[in-house]
């Protein structure tokens, strides 16, 4: 199947937000770096013999659909704290997520985010969500994958959570199309503890699903509303579909 892209519509430089900025020359963001790239090779060596290994069954469906270079976003529902490692494994590309704040401070989590260049982020914080949105430009910019969580946050079975707008404006202001990615079964495998009741913390016997969906292009959006409307609607039918 062909590689299905969309190049971007804008001519300046990113902005924040969509704001022109100068031509003046931006340092390499550490995530698209020689050392992340190497970092991230050699853990999903791991993630793929585990995966060949059977230790927990993962499939993944429409891997193709996700360009072999230029700059694009990955948006996907969050339901488990072992969503980025599938997702982040199922690519064949280096890529940037944005991330909660206090993997930072996490034992041997910390070192790798750090390694992997990943771009912290402090829940309700709107300087960090700014930052962090600057920081996903940049990625953006030079040609990067980004990794983002709409909702912003774990959403266990039977909730609902509004989808947080920066994936929009960050695809609007930029041009760069948004691929949409059902996540299943990693709730299965690492429920949430208010959710998983007598269950066990571990269930390695799910399956987990990583189902990547066809580009958004978010020049057919004359809105952040309408963009994130339609970004839901094909995660929730990419999670639901086997």
């Amino acid at each position: 199947m062909s590689v299905i892209w969309f190049e971007a519509r804008r001519t300046e430089p990113f902005g924040p937000v969509g704001v022109a900025v100068s031509e003046e020359p931006v340092r390499r963001p550490k995530g698209l770096g020689k050392r992340a790239w190497v970092t991230t090779k050699l853990v999903r060596r791991v993630l793929r013999a585990l995966a060949w290994s059977r230790f927990v069954r993962v499939t993944v469906l429409g891997r193709e659909r996700v360009p072999k270079s230029g700059p694009v976003i990955v948006a996907s529902n969050h339901i488990s704290m072992l969503d980025a490692v599938f997702l982040w494994g199922a690519l064949r590309r280096r890529a940037v997520a944005i991330a909660m704040a206090e993997l930072w401070s996490w034992p041997v989590v910390g070192w790798l985010v750090r390694r992997l260049g990943q771009i912290p982020v402090l829940r309700r914080d709107s300087e960090s969500g700014r930052s962090a949105l600057s920081q996903a430009e940049q990625i953006l910019r030079h040609g990067g994958v980004l990794l983002i969580y709409p909702e912003g946050r774990l959403v266990a079975p039977g909730e609902w959570e509004p989808y947080k707008p920066g994936v929009a404006k960050l695809a609007l202001a930029t041009g760069v199309p948004i691929i949409p990615v059902g996540t299943s079964g990693t709730d299965r495998v690492l429920p949430m503890r208010r959710s998983r009741g007598a269950g066990p913390a571990f269930d390695r016997s799910q399956r987990v699903t990583i189902h990547f969906g066809t580009p958004i292009d978010p020049a057919e959006y004359d809105n952040p509303e309408k963009l994130l409307d339609h970004l839901r609607t094909q995660i929730e039918n990419l999670r639901a579909a086997r």
